[in-house]
Formats: C-alpha cells, sequence, structure tokens
C-alpha cells in the first residue's frame, strides 16, 4: 500500500508518521485552551482567503486544521496519544507488519485488530481517522425567517372577514444546493473557523461575549471546497409562491396580523417562519369605525327632532332597524343600536352608534315659510339667548 493511503478501514498510514502537536506548536502536554489558541492563530495567519496565491501557506492552513480536527477533540485526543504510545509497532503502518521486534511481539498484525469493529482498536482508529462510528456533525435545524406583506381591504370584508390571495417572495434555500452552499455532488468537511458548532465567540468589551453566526460556514456548520455555482456558497435564493391568508372578522386599519408557519421554509428540518400582513381599509361611504363600534351620522328634520319620530337607518350588512327619535332631541344625539358594530376577538359584536344631524332646509316654499312664521311669533315671549347677557356680566341667571 502506497505511502499516505488507507488499508480499507479508514486509517491512512502516514498519519502514524505525523506529530499533531508539532505542527501546531504546541506540547504534549498543552491544555485544550492553549491547543485551541494556537490553532485560531495558525489559521488565521495561513487562511487562503488571507493569502491567495500562496500555496506554502494553503498547505500549511490544511496541515493545522488536519492536525486540529484530531488533538482538538478530547476523545480522539486521547486515541490518538494511545496509538503514539505503541510506538514501534506503529511504525510499518498497517500494510503488513508482522513480529520482527518492538512491542508487539512475532506473529502480530495490527490489521487484525482493525478486522474486530465490536470495539477496542478497530473502534479507536475507525472514530479517530473516519473509518468507523464517528461522522461529521449534522446540520442543526434551523427556522425559517419571517416574511412582511401588506393587503388592502374593502370596509365590509374586513368587517365580516374574507380570504384573500398573497403572492409571496422570500429568501429560502438555494434550489440547486438545497442551502448547502455547496456544489452538487461534492462532500462536505467540518468548518475550521468554528469547529463545526455553527458560531464564534465576538468578545464586546470586557468580561462580554456574544455568539455570532460563523462567517466562515454562514451557521451551517460544513463548508464545501467548491460552492454552489447558482447562490455562490451563500445556500440561500429566492422563492415565489402564492398562499391563501384568511384575514379575520373585525380586522382593523392598520392591523398587523400574524400568520403562523406561512413565513420562510426553514433549513435542515427546521420549522417554517411566521407571515405578517399589515392591512389597510379603505373607507365605507356611509359606516366609520370607532373602537369595536360602527359609526352613522343620521339626518332629521326640525320637526322630527322637535315633535319626536321614528327612523328608519341601515346596519351593515344586515336587515335596517328603527330608531326611535323622541320629542326634542338636540343637534348631534347619539343613539347606541346594540350588537350591530364589528366583530370582537371573542365572537361578540359591538354597537352601531347613530349620530343624529338636524337639517335645516336652504329654501322654504310659501307654505313651510307660513308654517315657520307662526312658530317664531308662537316662541316670542321665550328668547334663546337671553342667559348670554345675564352670564357675561357675572350675575347669576
Amino acid at each position: 500500500m502506497a505511502d499516505g493511503g488507507s488499508d480499507g478501514s479508514g486509517f491512512r498510514n502516514d498519519w502514524l508518521t505525523k506529530d499533531f502537536y508539532k505542527v501546531l506548536g504546541v506540547g504534549k502536554e498543552a491544555s485544550a485552551e492553549e491547543i485551541k489558541k494556537s490553532y485560531r492563530k495558525l489559521a488565521r495567519a495561513n487562511h487562503p482567503d488571507s493569502n491567495p496565491g500562496d500555496t506554502a501557506k494553503h498547505e500549511k492552513f490544511k496541515a493545522v486544521a488536519e492536525a486540529y480536527d484530531v488533538v482538538g477533540d478530547p476523545d480522539k485526543r486521547e486515541k490518538y496519544d494511545e496509538m503514539r504510545a505503541l510506538g514501534p509497532a506503529m511504525s510499518g503502518g498497517f500494510g503488513g507488519y508482522r513480529g520482527g521486534g518492538g512491542n508487539a511481539g512475532p506473529g502480530f498484525d495490527i490489521n487484525d485488530l482493525l478486522r474486530d469493529r465490536s470495539g477496542g482498536f478497530g473502534d479507536m482508529f475507525g472514530d479517530l481517522f473516519g473509518g468507523g462510528r464517528s461522522r461529521p456533525q449534522a446540520a442543526r435545524p434551523t427556522r425559517g425567517g419571517d416574511v412582511e406583506t401588506s393587503a388592502t381591504l374593502s370596509f365590509t370584508d374586513a368587517m365580516n372577514g374574507v380570504t384573500i390571495s398573497l403572492r409571496l417572495s422570500s429568501d429560502a434555500p438555494c434550489e440547486t444546493c438545497k442551502g448547502t452552499g455547496g456544489k452538487p455532488g461534492t462532500k462536505p468537511h467540518i468548518c475550521p473557523t468554528c469547529e463545526g458548532a455553527g458560531f464564534v465567540v465576538a468578545s464586546m468589551g470586557g468580561a462580554f461575549q456574544v455568539n455570532e453566526t460563523c462567517p466562515g460556514c454562514g451557521g451551517r456548520q460544513l463548508v464545501y471546497d467548491e460552492p454552489c455555482p447558482t447562490c455562490h456558497g451563500s445556500g440561500r435564493g429566492l422563492s415565489s409562491r402564492t398562499i391563501q391568508a384568511r384575514i379575520p372578522a373585525g380586522v382593523k386599519d392598520g392591523q398587523r396580523i400574524r400568520l403562523r408557519g406561512k413565513g420562510a421554509a426553514g433549513e435542515n428540518g427546521g420549522p417554517p417562519g411566521d407571515l405578517y400582513v399589515s392591512v389597510k381599509v379603505t373607507p365605507h361611504r356611509l359606516f366609520g369605525r370607532k373602537g369595536d363600534n360602527l359609526t352613522l351620522d343620521v339626518p332629521i328634520s326640525f320637526d322630527e327632532a322637535a315633535l319626536g319620530a321614528e327612523v328608519r337607518i341601515p346596519t351593515l350588512g344586515g336587515a335596517p332597524v328603527t330608531l326611535k327619535v323622541p320629542a326634542g332631541t338636540p343637534n348631534g344625539r347619539t343613539f347606541r343600536v346594540r350588537g350591530k358594530g364589528a366583530q370582537k376577538s371573542d365572537g361578540t359584536k359591538g354597537d352601531l352608534l347613530a349620530t343624529v344631524e338636524v337639517q335645516v332646509p336652504a329654501q322654504l316654499d310659501t307654505t313651510a315659510r307660513q308654517a315657520v312664521e307662526a312658530y317664531r311669533a308662537a316662541t316670542s315671549a321665550k328668547p334663546l339667548r337671553a342667559n348670554l347677557f345675564s352670564a357675561s356680566s357675572g350675575e347669576a341667571s
């Protein structure tokens, strides 16, 4: 088997001769924090993005990432140290060392250990070098983003509720790479920037630190050497779709409605985001709105206000009702018609507030004028403005 090849178990012979501690510039007894600190320093200094065209630094970066992938993981590091402790028995690789001295003794074949996949060395080397149970950490499910849109409704539809069609364009996983960011057919590896965590720790000054999405993998934990040709490695694209949205009865002008699960799709099995619809309600020709109540201006004549009357008025979407106006009703008085208003959140309805407006005719015919003049003569003994003058002098009326 050629140097650097695999024996079929996932173990690479050339790794037996590599000193990962030396590659990272630390001693065998270095703490996990010291190893991480050295790795980050070397990774930044040799990262391909910072050193375009520098082949030597590119190779150094790969070697540093390879070393940290092993000794940066507590379990892998322990197994790596155990493997190195075997000494000369491991120096011939897995290809055919059998006997000849060393620590193993005559007739020893390391491949016999690797064939035992039920535990011991077989699992140790398989887990360490990728041929056994260990797999790259699966990307975490991510909730989809929220989407904002607006809708214009008629006054009647807003009161009664309506189902509308909404055309939405939102951020979504790229259709080509399905959100991975990699070229289809290529395999990912753990992001060296965040070490597969999906985030990095940023200092905010003093003792304060916050987790930020990893700039190297965008939070996906894995990276590809070849980016997706459609999204250029971002993993994101635009999604256009039409949905049917139910607007509840009684919605107000300017209200923001939340429709759960109607936003952008999630990633890696994550739930979708929500859709927020800002509603604009067009005015009605007759009816207005005040909270959960509807309003209506009702014109009445002078004689109806003075003598009393029964006035028929409309309701929104229902049968007309009769308003009883008592004699002597002043201009601007408001009457309440219960249960004829907007629908409330509890399913009940507000009221209809009908305000009367006494109308003064612009012209009078001869008969009407004579009647008004007769009324003036009959009430002239009781001037309406007598109290204005007594009040202006400060005297009690």
